[in-house]
């Protein structure tokens, strides 16, 4: 492969999108882009030449690098599945503006046929992904091994990154043939709640299915006895290729196959390594789930597997999610990589991404409701002036006292309030029901609900928001863990200074930095104006 400069430099401007230069100094910013498409590449692979160090972009393509490998002088190698390997000097970085690497798709090359009397036997995609899932234990590691790593979750609000949480994390993983959640440690290097993009208290609360301000919409996402990490980890279908994963891989070495139908897609390339690429589906009366797995036409071994899961009776409010399907709610969707590590696959990366649904307080409601000693009436505040129709509608109030509704007189709407007269025979009627009502409030001011309580419905504001209803919003929330050091027969060390994997990662969790940190970082997010 040729070493070549960039091939174009540009603020993310001319690509529509604005960035806003609050990010770190110490980093250089690139932005990879499919040549053809402009689209950006999501996960491509971005290695310092010579070093077992990297990132991997991140969804829109953006990735950070220590602004201190400009001056050593070192080299990018960038790689993802179907394009040609680029390599870039990073002495060529521009330091004041998101430099953006252009990748061109790699065509499949018709190689020389040698004819012979002997065809050459073509294996369906069922075969293919059967020889894959017996040739595990030969393409993956058995020995211990260990990889360093850039967590994150976030959740995704508007397109717009919240509540990110980061950590530099070290793997130690006893090797496939042991069970990954009972032998497997993990050590936090550091780690940091992001301040800079939004923070909201609401989303980023447990989920909660008794009182439904936070849940995944007709499922529920199991803890495994862990946490945030934990519940990634067992997403990695090829990792716990043995025991039950998710719907509906359950375990990929029993069930997967069974539960599965599949076709062959055009091959495709990683490097110089030809991967078939094979779709797999499974769809009955409710759901629909399918992806692509990539496996090496050499080996048999599975460099990367798609896998998302909808709801074919939910309609989506967003694109988020796989873009080959255009109806239905997205459930979750995860996507694994391995990479070639001395002959054995690790992890590049994984990705798990479920939507859930998030109750947020009535945009319109009462504020309070007041006793007018003066007048003789009930003065009701709303936090905004309703819509006037709906708020003289008597029926749209309800005043019950003693176990009965009382009648009303009349409204009076003046902004933001509503002046609500009950309807009484005579002036002593209303000066005696009023008096007691005074008498019969507490030390907090309240009245017992028993004597009287006051309910309004139907009632909408100017823009058409019901009264005291909440509004329910789908956002989609991220846990990923990308590769940036994998090393091979190395085990854990022997101490107690491992992540609790019964507590969240950001609490209370012991963090000790190992002799090689500095060579690690954090890739955050480009921050957009927008955020």
């Amino acid at each position: 492969m040729k070493l070549s400069g960039l091939l174009f430099f540009s603020m993310l401007m001319g690509l529509g999108m604005s960035v806003g230069w609050a990010q770190q100094p110490e980093f250089l910013y690139g932005k990879v882009i499919d040549a053809e498409t402009k689209e950006p590449v999501s996960f491509a692979t971005i290695r310092i030449q010579n070093k077992a160090v990297g990132v991997i972009s991140n969804d829109d393509g953006g990735f950070a690098i220590p602004l201190k490998l400009k001056e050593i002088g070192e080299i990018l190698e960038i790689t993802s599945m179907g394009f040609r390997e680029q390599k870039i000097l990073i002495s060529e970085f521009a330091s004041d503006e998101v430099n953006i690497i252009m990748l061109y798709p790699r065509t499949i090359e018709l190689q020389e046929v040698i004819v012979t009397n002997r065809k050459k036997k073509q294996l369906s995609a069922k075969r293919i992904v059967k020889n894959a899932i017996e040739a595990i234990l030969e393409n993956y590691p058995v020995n211990s091994f260990s990889t360093v790593g850039y967590y994150r979750d976030y959740q995704k609000k508007q397109n717009q990154y919240i509540n990110l949480n980061e950590a530099i994390l070290g793997v130690f993983d006893e090797g496939f043939d042991e069970y990954d959640n009972e032998s497997t440690s993990v050590r936090i290097y550091d780690y940091r709640e992001n301040r800079d993009f939004e923070r909201d208290t609401i989303a980023e609360k447990p989920y909660n299915y008794t009182s439904g301000v936070k849940v995944i919409d007709k499922a529920f996402l199991r803890n495994y006895g862990g946490n945030e990490f934990t519940i990634l980890r067992i997403h990695d279908a090829l990792r716990n290729y043995d025991i039950d994963s998710y719907s509906f891989v359950h375990r990929l070495k029993y069930d997967f196959i069974k539960n599965h139908s599949f076709s062959k897609g055009p091959d495709t390339y990683l490097t110089n390594e030809s991967l078939y690429a094979i779709r797999f589906r499974k769809e009955d009366m409710r759901y629909l789930a399918y992806g692509t797995l990539y496996i090496s036409q050499r080996d048999f071994a599975i460099h990367k597997m798609e896998y998302a899961l909808y709801d074919k009776l939910k309609m989506t409010p967003s694109i988020n999610g796989n873009k080959n399907v255009t109806t239905g709610r997205l459930i979750f969707e995860v996507i694994t990589e391995y990479q070639r590590v001395d002959y054995k696959m690790f992890l590049n990366y994984i990705s798990f991404n479920n939507s859930f649904r998030l109750m947020e307080p009535p945009k319109f409601k009462v504020e309070e409701m007041l006793m007018d000693l003066k007048r003789l009436c009930f003065v009701v505040e709303f936090n905004k002036e309703p819509e006037k129709q709906s708020a003289l509608i008597k029926n749209n109030y309800s005043l019950i006292y003693k176990g009965k509704k009382l009648k009303l007189k009349e409204i009076i709407i003046k902004k933001n309030q509503a002046y609500i007269y009950p309807n009484f025979s005579n002036v002593d009627e209303r000066l005696s029901f009023f008096k007691e009502l005074n008498t019969s409030r507490n030390k907090d001011n309240m009245i017992d609900a028993k004597l009287f309580s006051f309910d309004a419905r139907n009632i909408v504001d100017e823009e058409g928001n019901e009264i005291n209803v909440p509004t329910y919003i789908y956002l989609n929330q991220f846990r990923e863990f990308f590769v940036q050091q994998v090393k091979p027969n190395v085990r854990g060390p022997v101490d107690s200074l491992f992540m609790k994997k019964d507590r969240p990662i950001f609490k209370n969790q012991p963090i000790i930095k190992p002799d090689d940190f500095s060579e690690l970082w954090m890739n955050t997010p480009l921050k957009t104006i927008d955020n």
